[in-house]
């Protein structure tokens, strides 16, 4: 087991996406160019290694905005509704 991704956020510095531009990850819309950035973003995150962990922290913290681990704020959204029992 590689302690750098389970104990620490250090898994931030493998990511993709620490080489283009961070605006691609924070789209502005889900239309026009925003929607073109959302799909570059995703693509970056389609082959990047610590995907995972990224996806676990957003989860965990609840990140409303931005492409994190893969996946858009709505499908993060509903991820956390699937895991969470109706009470």
């Amino acid at each position: 087991m590689n302690r750098l991704y389970h104990e620490s956020e250090d898994w931030v510095e493998q990511g993709n996406c620490r080489s283009y531009d961070p605006e691609i990850f924070f789209p502005v819309s889900s239309t026009g160019i925003g929607r073109i950035d959302t799909e570059k973003a995703l693509d970056v995150c389609r082959s990047c290694t610590v995907r995972p962990e990224c996806l676990r922290w957003a989860l965990r913290a609840g990140e409303a905005h931005g492409v994190w681990g893969g996946t858009t704020p709505e499908q993060r959204r509903y991820m956390r509704r699937e895991l969470v029992p109706a009470g």
